[in-house]
């Protein structure tokens, strides 16, 4: 079993930056073979859409076009964490943020994702 804990959202100003951590208990990233992390977030009344992930074993990082070049994925394999640099925010990244696990290929839809955190509001406004 995967618990993830997700903190660091906020009330922000348009063009502030914030940094969203996800802790990750229950098993260690070195302990995954293959599989991602992921980064998702979910506005009122859409769909929860992919923002970015960052692969178990290779270290790759993917984006979706939205977040690319205004967000950036990392990790810290000692902290089992998963960040997620916000900078350059806008009032249409208001969303609740979520981390995501799954086992196996890259992925990009919630639905293939095995375990989920709690979620955490990002609210961009002036």
């Amino acid at each position: 079993q995967v618990r993830l804990v997700e903190s660091g959202g906020g009330l922000v100003q348009p063009g502030g930056s914030l940094r969203l951590s996800c802790v990750a208990s229950g098993r260690t990233f070195n302990e995954f073979n293959e599989g991602m992390m992921g980064w998702f977030r979910q506005a009122p009344g859409k769909e929860r859409e992919f923002v970015a992930g960052i692969s178990l074993s290779g270290r790759f990082k993917h984006y979706s076009n939205s977040a690319a070049g205004q967000f950036t994925i990392s990790r810290d394999d000692a902290a089992n964490t998963v960040y997620l640099q916000m900078n350059s925010l806008k009032p249409e990244d208001t969303a609740v943020y979520y981390c995501a696990t799954k086992g196996g290929e890259v992925a990009y839809t919630a639905s293939s994702y095995d375990y989920w955190g709690q979620g955490t509001q990002v609210t961009v406004s002036s």
